[in-house]
């Protein structure tokens, strides 16, 4: 796929709070010191989940 408009990759986060697991392709990509995560907020709450990916995710899925 080539173009500006590339669909992200699903990504499943695990909610700590609700302790449930979900799948999503709405999170933006952070890189804090060097570490990439997905970031997307929850679907059970206003907070935001975290989840560590490679380098290698985290530039496909910018």
């Amino acid at each position: 796929m080539k173009g500006g408009n590339m669909a992200k990759q699903e990504t499943e986060f695990f909610d700590v709070k609700s302790k449930k697991k979900f799948k999503t392709t709405n999170y933006k990509i952070v890189d804090k010191n060097g570490r990439m995560f997905a970031v997307t907020k929850s679907p059970s709450g206003s907070y935001e989940c975290w989840r560590v990916v490679s380098k290698e995710f985290a530039q496909k899925n910018k």
